[in-house]
Protein backbone atom coordinates (compact mmCIF):
# COMPACT_ATOMS: atom_id res chain seq x y z
CA UNK A 1 0.00 0.00 0.00
CA UNK A 2 2.83 2.41 0.85
CA UNK A 3 4.44 2.08 -2.58
CA UNK A 4 1.10 2.53 -4.34
CA UNK A 5 0.28 5.63 -2.32
CA UNK A 6 3.73 7.18 -2.73
CA UNK A 7 3.84 6.51 -6.48
CA UNK A 8 0.32 7.86 -6.94
CA UNK A 9 1.14 11.06 -5.04
CA UNK A 10 4.38 11.65 -6.90
CA UNK A 11 3.30 10.67 -10.42
CA UNK A 12 -0.01 12.59 -10.39
CA UNK A 13 0.90 15.68 -8.36
CA UNK A 14 -2.47 15.40 -6.60
CA UNK A 15 -3.33 17.23 -3.41
CA UNK A 16 -3.72 14.87 -0.47
CA UNK A 17 -7.40 15.82 -0.16
CA UNK A 18 -7.96 14.79 -3.78
CA UNK A 19 -6.49 11.36 -3.10
CA UNK A 20 -8.50 10.86 0.09
CA UNK A 21 -11.77 11.38 -1.79
CA UNK A 22 -10.78 9.36 -4.88
CA UNK A 23 -13.00 6.38 -5.70
CA UNK A 24 -11.77 3.16 -7.32
CA UNK A 25 -14.32 3.67 -10.09
CA UNK A 26 -12.61 6.93 -11.09
CA UNK A 27 -9.39 5.14 -12.16
CA UNK A 28 -9.13 4.60 -15.92
CA UNK A 29 -6.50 1.95 -16.54
CA UNK A 30 -6.61 2.15 -20.34
CA UNK A 31 -4.98 5.59 -20.36
CA UNK A 32 -3.46 5.53 -16.86
CA UNK A 33 -5.57 8.35 -15.54
CA UNK A 34 -7.96 9.25 -12.76
CA UNK A 35 -10.62 11.88 -12.33
CA UNK A 36 -10.08 13.74 -9.07
CA UNK A 37 -12.21 16.35 -7.37
CA UNK A 38 -10.07 19.32 -6.37
CA UNK A 39 -10.45 22.71 -4.81
CA UNK A 40 -13.73 24.45 -5.51
CA UNK A 41 -15.28 21.02 -6.16
CA UNK A 42 -13.74 21.07 -9.67
CA UNK A 43 -12.91 17.83 -11.42
CA UNK A 44 -9.77 17.27 -13.44
CA UNK A 45 -8.04 14.35 -15.08
CA UNK A 46 -4.62 13.38 -13.74
CA UNK A 47 -2.21 10.86 -15.21
CA UNK A 48 0.09 8.32 -13.60
CA UNK A 49 3.11 6.41 -14.87
CA UNK A 50 3.50 2.67 -15.46
CA UNK A 51 5.34 2.15 -12.16
CA UNK A 52 2.36 3.65 -10.34
CA UNK A 53 -0.01 1.48 -12.35
CA UNK A 54 1.88 -1.67 -11.34
CA UNK A 55 1.94 -0.83 -7.61
CA UNK A 56 -1.66 0.37 -7.63
CA UNK A 57 -2.92 -2.81 -9.32
CA UNK A 58 -0.94 -5.00 -6.89
CA UNK A 59 -2.36 -3.10 -3.96
CA UNK A 60 -5.96 -3.24 -5.20
CA UNK A 61 -5.72 -6.94 -6.13
CA UNK A 62 -4.57 -7.92 -2.62
CA UNK A 63 -7.33 -5.96 -0.89
CA UNK A 64 -10.14 -8.09 0.54
CA UNK A 65 -12.66 -5.34 1.27
CA UNK A 66 -15.51 -3.78 -0.67
CA UNK A 67 -14.73 -0.16 0.14
CA UNK A 68 -15.01 2.14 -2.86
CA UNK A 69 -12.08 4.34 -1.76
CA UNK A 70 -8.80 3.92 -3.60
CA UNK A 71 -6.79 3.90 -0.36
CA UNK A 72 -8.07 2.32 2.84
CA UNK A 73 -6.69 1.64 6.29
CA UNK A 74 -5.00 -1.72 6.82
CA UNK A 75 -6.96 -2.79 9.90
CA UNK A 76 -10.74 -2.69 9.57
CA UNK A 77 -10.53 -1.26 6.05
CA UNK A 78 -12.27 2.05 5.56
CA UNK A 79 -11.40 5.23 3.66
CA UNK A 80 -8.05 6.58 4.79
CA UNK A 81 -8.04 10.10 6.19
CA UNK A 82 -5.53 12.88 5.51
CA UNK A 83 -3.73 12.38 8.85
CA UNK A 84 -3.21 8.68 8.10
CA UNK A 85 -1.74 9.46 4.67
CA UNK A 86 0.59 12.03 6.23
CA UNK A 87 1.71 9.44 8.76
CA UNK A 88 2.48 6.92 5.99
CA UNK A 89 4.63 9.42 4.07
CA UNK A 90 6.44 10.30 7.30
CA UNK A 91 7.04 6.59 7.98
CA UNK A 92 8.43 6.06 4.46
CA UNK A 93 10.81 9.02 4.79
CA UNK A 94 12.11 7.77 8.16
CA UNK A 95 12.79 4.31 6.71
CA UNK A 96 14.58 5.94 3.78
CA UNK A 97 16.89 7.68 6.25
CA UNK A 98 15.68 11.18 5.44
CA UNK A 99 16.47 13.26 8.51
CA UNK A 100 14.01 16.06 7.88
CA UNK A 101 10.23 15.91 7.97
CA UNK A 102 8.69 15.08 4.61
CA UNK A 103 5.10 16.16 3.99
CA UNK A 104 2.78 14.92 1.23
CA UNK A 105 2.56 18.43 -0.24
CA UNK A 106 6.31 18.32 -0.91
CA UNK A 107 5.63 15.49 -3.36
CA UNK A 108 3.34 17.88 -5.23
CA UNK A 109 6.13 20.46 -5.38
CA UNK A 110 8.56 17.76 -6.55
CA UNK A 111 6.10 16.75 -9.27
CA UNK A 112 5.90 20.36 -10.50
CA UNK A 113 9.69 20.77 -10.45
CA UNK A 114 10.17 17.44 -12.24
CA UNK A 115 7.70 18.51 -14.92
CA UNK A 116 9.37 21.92 -15.35
CA UNK A 117 12.81 20.33 -15.64
CA UNK A 118 11.50 18.09 -18.43
CA UNK A 119 10.31 20.95 -20.57
CA UNK A 120 6.55 21.51 -20.74
CA UNK A 121 5.37 25.13 -20.68
CA UNK A 122 4.30 26.49 -17.32
CA UNK A 123 0.70 26.66 -18.57
CA UNK A 124 0.65 22.86 -19.05
CA UNK A 125 1.97 22.29 -15.53
CA UNK A 126 -0.67 24.71 -14.27
CA UNK A 127 -3.40 22.58 -15.85
CA UNK A 128 -1.94 19.33 -14.47
CA UNK A 129 -1.83 20.80 -10.96
CA UNK A 130 -5.33 22.26 -11.20
CA UNK A 131 -4.22 25.82 -10.48
CA UNK A 132 -6.39 28.73 -11.53
CA UNK A 133 -3.52 31.22 -11.46
CA UNK A 134 -0.14 30.81 -13.11
CA UNK A 135 1.47 32.66 -10.18
CA UNK A 136 0.64 29.71 -7.93
CA UNK A 137 2.35 27.33 -10.35
CA UNK A 138 5.47 29.52 -10.42
CA UNK A 139 5.79 29.10 -6.65
CA UNK A 140 5.63 25.31 -7.02
CA UNK A 141 7.99 24.81 -9.93
CA UNK A 142 11.66 25.63 -9.54
CA UNK A 143 14.43 24.83 -11.97
CA UNK A 144 16.98 22.35 -10.66
CA UNK A 145 20.57 23.48 -10.23
CA UNK A 146 21.80 21.36 -13.14
CA UNK A 147 19.18 22.79 -15.49
CA UNK A 148 19.99 26.35 -14.42
CA UNK A 149 23.64 25.59 -15.17
CA UNK A 150 22.70 24.14 -18.57
CA UNK A 151 20.70 27.29 -19.45
CA UNK A 152 23.63 29.43 -18.36
CA UNK A 153 26.06 27.51 -20.58
CA UNK A 154 23.64 27.53 -23.50
CA UNK A 155 22.74 31.20 -23.42
CA UNK A 156 25.88 32.86 -22.08
CA UNK A 157 28.59 31.49 -24.38
CA UNK A 158 31.36 33.82 -25.41
CA UNK A 159 30.29 35.70 -28.53
CA UNK A 160 26.68 34.50 -28.37
CA UNK A 161 24.17 36.78 -30.11
CA UNK A 162 21.97 39.23 -28.21
CA UNK A 163 18.89 37.46 -29.54
CA UNK A 164 19.64 34.39 -27.44
CA UNK A 165 20.12 36.60 -24.40
CA UNK A 166 16.67 38.11 -24.97
CA UNK A 167 15.12 34.64 -25.25
CA UNK A 168 16.71 33.60 -21.99
CA UNK A 169 15.48 36.74 -20.21
CA UNK A 170 11.97 36.18 -21.58
CA UNK A 171 12.07 32.59 -20.36
CA UNK A 172 13.22 33.62 -16.89
CA UNK A 173 10.51 36.26 -16.71
CA UNK A 174 7.90 33.57 -17.28
CA UNK A 175 9.31 31.67 -14.31
CA UNK A 176 9.98 34.64 -12.08
CA UNK A 177 7.98 37.71 -13.11
CA UNK A 178 10.07 40.06 -10.98
CA UNK A 179 13.32 39.51 -12.92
Amino acid sequence: MEKALFEFMFSTGCRIGEIVTLQRSRIYWSNRSAIVRGKGDKEREVYFNIRCEIWLKRYLEQRQDGDTAIFVTERYPHRMCIAQMRYIIKRISKRAGINKAIHPHQLRHSYATHMLNNGPPLEVIQIFLGHEKSETTRIYAQLSGSLRKEFYRKYFKKGHKKVMMKKCIAFLQVLHPFV
